[in-house]
């Protein structure tokens, strides 16, 4: 198929797409009275229900059942693909460093936006530095692996390379003569991927704790002064039980971030030098391996691990919107 019959297919389904919507449209306007309600919930909510059985619900399931298949997804092997994961001494890596991820990137992340946005709020134009501190999050992580492929850049001197990577030149400035080849040096390795991630999501942290904290009413705090409470009592005692609700939102959402991370593993080592995470390892066994048994598996458990951090958000959300 050419390029002009792709683009006159492409123009008959959005011409045809609008067709129906009219003839919906016109259909709902000439329904009686009570019939109306039922048929703009149909035509509102219909579509979206559809396109979430077809897009989420049908694939989650024809993937669960996938996982108990062998690579060729013909033949049933029950939890073997489950068994394998856990069990052989190999994944036991890329679970360890899955679990590492989660642990330090959402706190760390966390940590760094408050400090920020505590310290920006304090200044008379915090939108400048605000937006180049967020602007990493318009960079798309294989965009930012690839500016912080260019900081741990390595030459080998034996072969007469001169070291023009940021990190090796500044620690050759600090005395090192001989800096390492950084995302070979394990574990170190994994702790320089997850301050790519973390680089990205201080901005998300710092806008967000921002809001919450200008929205802490004023004469609350000016109370708690009054008490005699400043500096860290004000900020342990005050701010942070009244951000408490957003400081869970930033870590979740950070941490369901993390779990799903690909992007910067493939394209900074491709999960080589002991590197490798769940999210890689899934797409490594599908669409290297071809083993579709475990790369559902993998798929499944990733599901599983996301789903008790989203049940949690929504639940303190919830309980925040009771509160307000």
């Amino acid at each position: 198929m050419n390029t002009a019959s792709k683009l006159t297919l492409m123009v008959s389904v959005v011409l045809v797409f609008f067709g129906v919507l009219l003839i919906v449209f016109f259909l709902a306007g000439k329904a009686k009275n009570r019939f109306q309600t039922p048929l703009a919930r149909l035509i509102f909510v219909g579509p979206a229900a559809l396109l979430l059985l077809v897009g989420l619900v049908i694939p989650a399931i024809q993937t669960f059942l996938l996982s108990f298949k062998d690579a060729n997804g013909k033949k049933t092997v029950g939890i073997s693909n489950y068994s394998w994961i856990f069990t052989t001494e190999d994944n036991r890596q890329f679970l360890y460093n899955t679990a590492l991820w989660i642990v330090v990137t959402p706190i760390v992340s966390t940590a760094l936006g408050l400090t920020l946005a505590l310290l920006l709020d304090r200044m008379k134009r915090e939108s400048l530095p605000k937006a180049l501190i967020f602007m990493p999050m318009a960079i798309s992580f294989v965009g930012a692996s690839i500016i912080w492929g260019l900081v741990y850049e390595y030459r080998d001197p034996i072969e007469g390379g001169e070291q023009v990577g940021l990190l090796s030149a500044v620690v050759m400035k600090l005395g090192w003569s001989d800096p390492p080849n950084w995302l070979l040096a394990q574990p170190l390795n994994n702790f320089l991927l997850i301050i790519i991630m973390i680089w990205i999501q201080v901005g998300f942290a710092m806008v967000v704790l921002s809001a919450a904290i200008k929205a802490i009413p004023a004469d609350v705090t000016e109370a708690a002064m009054l008490d005699g409470a400043i500096g860290w009592s004000l900020f342990s005692k005050v701010t942070v039980p009244m951000i408490r609700g957003t400081l869970v939102v930033v870590l979740t959402t950070i941490a369901i971030g993390v779990l799903k991370v690909f992007d910067i593993v493939r394209t900074m080592t491709n999960g080589n030098f002991g590197t490798q995470v769940v999210a890689n390892e899934m797409y490594a066994q599908s669409f290297v391996q071809f083993d579709y048994g475990r790369g559902s598996a993998l798929a499944v458990v990733l599901f599983v691990a996301v789903v008790p951090l989203i049940v949690y958000n929504i639940v303190q959300l919830r309980k925040e919107q009771s509160i307000r």
